[in-house]
């Protein structure tokens, strides 16, 4: 039987498939499982967060009540991201009657979960290192807020738009969008009238990450359906769901493992970009619990102390004997801002490291550093990792000899172990968060992907093929923290298996998708620009 054809006529008028799909729900088994999990992490959140609160000693209750606020907005932002990205990675499994949705979006959320828990954080930072480095500090000292809300509510109102379309649009790209337009916003509102003190080296590396793995995902999809046809003879791989029967035994497992993968994958990489900023929120409005790393040993503190020592001894190196930095702080925030290299930075650069060295091993420990001092010594420590960071980049500046760039490194990498940490139950919250999305929103995003992408409904071997090559593409650009979009290689994918197999794309689904991708990071920026200004005016 030949693999149906959906004609105009029957593009007006839903299958039966698709009204079965509409219909369903995420099962009273699979809700009721999912309540035990929300109720029992809720429970570890507040627990966990009471008990970093507890020594917060505040006059006003206003941080706190800023702090719940913005965590809401912060995982409402994660709960729509469960409507789109998530909700892909479930799509397949779920068209092809793999899995039933509740059991899908369960099983899709325990990976997602699992995923968050063992990310390392490196793709939630390589967002949050798109901030122009004035901001970030100013986040640090407690203040800026207006910077968290116009990203997060930007992010929120234009994924919700597209969602409701039934576009999968990428929450990643959205967020990306929102960043640089607080980025540019805040440039062009001190008068500077250009972005200089955005990291254009660090936007341009996200962009290609964003840009060829979509492409990586048509090309591969598309050769591995073509390798199943060589070597899978059984006809039924290449046809399209009938009624609710699910696919054979073994194609149907490979769905199953593909699925899992995609969403442990998902959860590792695009699950870390709502953590970086909830980060950002703990950190400002509560300094004394989150701007540093409490948990350093004393036994650590003295190989950081004798680490500091020996890295001051190889930036003594390059330091220029007539150079003079009256501030050490502000030359480098200087520096960072602007890549301009000038003698005073090594100079500036020792006496910081030298100064946080004094300041660790007087007071025993990083998290003995006393409250009120917690946010300075994270900016400080912050401030350094980067200038470190940018160095080799920078014109002008001195070639570092390996040996000294090996110390340099090993101590750049305590600095960030000190300042970019997310706790447990950040993670729990996130993986949460998407759960609860994805058991929302899935429905219209499976439909998307099933039937209005090819003119012919997705086949098994397609699905397969799909889900294999974006599970493997989403994991290798975790393991260099490059952000990319479970939406965009997945969808991708489901292209290249309909091009591969000669059934043709439906243009005006394609069109669609691809305005929105190219629509997004500009709406995104207009509105998390508009917004920042905005907040900004209100609060003087």
């Amino acid at each position: 039987m030949a693999t149906p054809v959906i004609t105009p006529e029957a593009a007006c008028s839903p299958s039966l498939l698709h009204d079965k799909l509409l219909n369903s729900s995420s099962g009273k088994w699979g809700s009721i499982l999912f309540g035990i999990l929300l109720v029992g992490g809720v429970l570890y959140i507040g627990n966990s967060l009471s008990a970093d609160l507890a020594s917060v000693h505040s006059p006003s209750v206003f941080p706190f009540i800023l702090l719940g606020i913005a965590l809401i907005i912060a995982l409402g932002f994660e709960f729509v991201n469960g409507f789109l990205d998530t909700a892909n990675a479930v799509a397949t499994v779920i068209y092809t009657h793999s899995l039933e949705p509740h059991v899908a979006v369960v099983y899709s959320g325990i990976l997602n979960f699992i995923g968050v828990l063992l990310s390392s954080g490196a793709v939630a930072f390589a967002i949050i290192s798109l901030l122009p480095i004035e901001l970030f500090l100013k986040v640090s000292k407690g203040s800026d807020f207006s910077m968290v809300f116009a990203l997060l509510l930007a992010a929120i109102v234009w994924n919700l738009a597209t969602w409701w379309k039934g576009l999968p649009v990428s929450s990643s790209h959205t967020m990306i969008g929102s960043i640089l337009g607080v980025g540019i916003a805040n440039q062009l509102m001190q008068g500077s009238g250009h972005a200089d003190g955005l990291d254009w080296g660090q936007v341009k590396k996200v962009f290609e990450a964003l840009l060829i793995s979509p492409l990586v995902g048509f090309v591969f999809a598309g050769l591995v359906l073509l390798i199943f046809k060589l070597v899978a003879r059984d006809p039924r791989l290449f046809k399209a769901p009938e009624g609710t029967a699910p696919p054979p035994f073994y194609i149907r497992a490979l769905l199953i493992l593909t699925c899992g993968g995609v969403s442990y994958a998902h959860g590792s990489n695009d699950g870390q970009k709502g953590m970086g900023l909830i980060m950002l929120i703990l950190v400002g409005t509560v300094p004394t619990a989150y701007a540093i790393n409490h948990n350093a040993s004393p036994g650590e503190i003295q190989g950081f102390a004798a680490a500091s020592t020996q890295v001051a001894g190889a930036i003594s190196h390059y330091v220029d004997p007539a150079a003079t930095a009256a501030a050490a702080q502000p030359e480098l925030e200087h520096f960072v801002a602007t890549r301009k290299y000038e003698p005073s930075v090594m100079l500036a650069l020792q006496q910081q490291v030298t100064t946080i060295r004094n300041e660790a091993t007087f007071y025993g420990s990083i998290g003995g550093v006393p409250a009120n001092m917690q946010a300075s010594v994270r900016s400080q420590m912050y401030l350094t990792s980067e200038t470190l960071r940018l160095l080799p980049k920078a014109v002008g500046a001195p070639k570092i000899a390996p040996a000294d760039a090996r110390i340099m490194s090993a101590y750049k990498g305590f600095l960030d172990r000190s300042t970019r940490f997310i706790p447990l139950w950040v993670k729990v919250a996130v993986a949460l968060a998407l759960g609860l999305g994805t058991m929302v929103g899935w429905k219209r995003i499976v439909i998307t992907v099933g039937e209005k992408i090819g003119k012919t409904h997705l086949t098994y071997a397609q699905g397969a093929s799909a889900q294999l090559v974006a599970m493997c593409t989403i994991l290798v650009a975790d393991t260099y923290g490059l952000p990319v979009s479970t939406t965009h290689v997945l969808n991708s994918g489901i292209a290249g298996t309909m091009t591969a197999n000669g059934s043709g794309l439906q243009w005006s689904t394609i069109r669609n998708i691809a305005m929105a991708w190219v629509f997004t990071l500009p709406i995104a920026a207009l509105l998390s620009g508009s917004l920042f200004w905005l907040f900004n005016k209100i609060a003087g």
